[in-house]
């Protein structure tokens, strides 16, 4: 397992390693906004400070400082999943001791997303742990969607991959955004995941955006991965036509039994610079904390939130780990001058 070498914390030094250009059947659609790798690594190697007011100010253009979009996520079925994903305690390739769940009731998604809306959630997520829903399963999902939809949420669902009358059943529904993150670079991801590939990945995100809903598509950071993966990261979701309208950044929180479990952590700067980086390739996003709060100190938050990030995932459990309590948040939120969009 490769240890997490951050070349890029440092303005003054440069790559180390020659950058791949991304696939060529990967090139954006020519009316996007496209970033070249040369000017996202530039972007990503500016001095810290000045890219923290760079990010701050695109920020501003947009957003309002001082809102943050809060969303709560809840695991509808747990454990069992088909895929390799090399960072996931719900995988059945690993020994992780999480047992498999079939999907809940609805009657018990209702429940938890009534709790989400009283403290203080506008949007609720609800994941599953699939390679791809199943057809049989369909008409209880597009119910769980229209009924919490019906108490004045935005919904999002993970289910893993969609074909075409699967999403669209799903926009029927109500449902607003659907996830599906590219978790890392195209040059990395054979690494992390061999079960399904980056194009996967990209059809799938086609297929939401051709049925009309909206995309919530990020990835994850301290896996092993290099400095330039993160810039790939970073650029294949920015030249995504249009970009997504919710990035989730997550920082690993590393699972015993997990290939990738003994990964070493990213240091809370090298994880500011990313969160800045991506709000300025992705202006109009919402840009969100997502998993690895709960190891976060106030004050890393703190920079987090002042490079761009304005979404944060509330509630004790993110699916099966752990995040900071409605509790500590509020503290957060208090010493901040932050309140919730």
């Amino acid at each position: 397992m490769a240890v997490l070498i951050d070349k890029m914390s440092s303005a003054s030094k440069k790559a180390t390693q020659t950058i791949p250009a991304i696939p060529k059947d990967y090139t954006p659609h020519p009316t996007a906004t496209t970033w070249t790798r040369a000017d996202a690594e530039a972007l990503f190697q500016m001095p810290f400070m000045d890219l923290l007011l760079k990010a701050q100010a695109i920020h501003r253009e947009t957003f309002s400082p001082n809102e943050v979009q809060m969303s709560q996520l809840l695991s509808i079925k747990t454990g069992g999943c088909a895929e390799d994903c090399g960072y996931c305690n719900q995988s059945s390739h690993f020994d992780t001791g999480l047992k498999a769940e079939k999907l809940i009731e609805k009657d018990v998604v209702l429940a938890a997303a009534k709790q989400a809306k009283a403290g203080g959630a506008g949007r609720f997520c609800m994941g599953a742990a699939w390679r791809e829903p199943k057809d049989r399963d369909m008409d209880s999902l597009c119910d769980m969607v229209s009924e919490v939809k019906a108490m004045g949420l935005e919904t999002c669902m993970t289910l893993g991959m969609l074909s075409t009358e699967q999403a669209e059943r799903l926009s029927s529904s109500g449902l607003d955004y659907y996830n599906h993150n590219i978790d890392t670079s195209p040059e990395d991801y054979g690494r992390v995941i061999s079960t399904r590939t980056f194009e996967d990945r990209l059809h799938t995100l086609n297929l939401v955006r051709e049925s009309g809903m909206k995309v919530c598509c990020g990835g994850i950071v301290g896996m092993g991965e290099q400095a330039e993966d993160r810039i790939g990261l970073l650029l294949a979701l920015a030249n995504l036509d249009p970009a997504p309208e919710s990035v989730p950044i997550n920082a690993l929180v590393p699972v015993p039994g997990t290939p990738l479990g003994d990964s070493e952590p990213v240091h809370p700067i090298d994880f500011a610079r990313i969160i800045a980086t991506a709000r300025i390739m992705m202006p109009k996003s919402y840009v969100r904390l997502s998993a690895g709060r709960e190891t976060m100190s106030d004050e890393a938050q703190a920079l987090c939130f002042m490079a761009g990030a304005n979404s944060i995932f509330v509630g004790e459990t993110l699916l099966t780990t752990d995040n900071p309590s409605e509790t500590e948040d509020r503290a957060l939120f208090e010493r901040l001058g932050i309140v919730p969009e």
